[in-house]
């Protein structure tokens, strides 16, 4: 499917969605209370089929935090990515990882790197840092760290 055909194919599942296609992927920008129904449109239209959810990540822009998630179709071969702002104060979208398994852990590690909750997840806990580091959020760009003096 090229890029066009997907695009036209979204805008049908989700009329909301706006894309970005300046990069070799299609992208698209959609609100994240839409993102479990969209995610399990992608993952069980036949016509879609994007089995495969290989990169999870966060962004923080200081202002707010964007969600990022990168799909593949290992039976068409297409790739997509995904993009959800989220409130810097309270930032939360639900899990996917019922969808994808590989979500599972992406999504432990931007909750403990960025702080995002992701409602409903089976175990959302620290995957990396020891105890004692939950809500410290490292990868955020207002953490600070008096030893290293780290300061973005």
């Amino acid at each position: 499917m090229t890029n066009e055909e997907l695009k036209i194919k979204i805008t049908e599942l989700l009329p909301e969605a706006t894309f970005d296609e300046s990069g070799e992927w299609i992208t698209v920008n959609m609100e994240p209370q839409s993102w479990l129904s969209f995610a399990r449109q992608l993952r069980s239209d036949d016509t879609l089929f994007f089995d495969y959810l290989f990169c999870l990540t966060c962004i923080d822009w200081k202002t707010h935090l964007t969600m990022v998630y990168h799909l593949s179709s290992t039976r068409y071969r297409h790739n997509m990515v995904v993009k959800t702002k989220l409130d810097r104060n309270k930032p939360e979208i639900e899990t996917v990882s019922h969808i994808w398994r590989t979500a599972e852990f992406h999504e432990r590690e931007v909750y403990e790197m960025f702080g995002v909750n992701f409602l409903n997840h089976p175990d959302l806990r620290l995957l990396i840092l020891p105890d004692g580091w939950e809500g410290k959020n490292p990868l955020r760009k207002d953490f600070e760290d008096p030893i290293n003096m780290i300061r973005l």
